[in-house]
């Protein structure tokens, strides 16, 4: 029998802006529905940073947050899924060829609600997206009404996600949310393939993602 060790799957930049995500899109629908534009601008901007440092990090990141290393193709997510169906997929380092692609949907729709946020203007007008300055009321009203769409869309894909983490904590027996806690998790047969990306890598990451959402928020000026 293989020994049962813990291993590292995620880098720390990874698990800081996947929990920091998780806090912007509850205060997101907080303020939201209670009506707090100003603070929902301004917490939209925040998140609107955080997705673009994820898109950078998985550039530049650590070899789990490497969009290269979870994004598969078609037959790899079909055979994983023939494998989890007939229950012989083991645990993963990082994320299996299936949930690669939920953490690709997540981010490409959080990023398409936040993008319409830029442009939305609401009924009065008061308070427009930074971006709106470039497009006409009416188009502002349309970005404001898909802004809310997408928002419905990412909730669903987030109940999906969380249904997700209860059959593999139910059926499976892994624990995905403690791995995204401490970086490690506990698995046999598995080696520690976590490679991570030097400190420099992430300052750039967050200067860059820091400066285009500050240059956004000015309205590109």
């Amino acid at each position: 029998m293989a020994e049962v060790t813990r291993v590292r799957v995620w880098d720390w930049p990874v698990r800081i802006v996947h929990w920091l995500i998780v806090a912007g899109v509850a205060a997101l629908w907080w303020t939201g529905e209670h009506d707090q534009l100003d603070w929902h601008e301004r917490i939209g901007l925040g998140v609107l940073g955080l997705v673009l440092f994820r898109v950078l990090w998985g550039f530049m990141g650590g070899s789990t947050s490497r969009f290269r290393n979870f994004v598969k193709g078609p037959r790899a997510v079909a055979a994983y899924a023939a494998r989890l169906a007939r229950g012989e997929s083991g645990p993963s380092v990082g994320h299996n060829p299936m949930g690669g692609w939920s953490v690709v949907a997540l981010i490409a729709v959080l990023a398409t609600e936040v993008g319409l946020g830029l442009f939305a203007v609401d009924v009065d007008g008061l308070a427009p997206g930074p971006l709106a300055r470039f497009i006409d009321s009416d188009t502002g009203r349309a970005a404001a009404h898909w802004h809310h769409l997408a928002f419905d869309a990412l909730l669903a894909l987030i109940v999906l996600h969380l249904a997700a983490i209860a059959f593999y904590a139910l059926v499976k027996r892994e624990n995905l949310i403690g791995p995204m806690l401490t970086g490690r998790r506990k698995a046999s047969g598995l080696a520690d393939s976590l490679v991570s990306a030097p400190l420099w890598r992430g300052l750039l990451a967050a200067l860059i993602a820091l400066l285009l959402t500050i240059w956004i928020a000015r309205g590109l000026r």
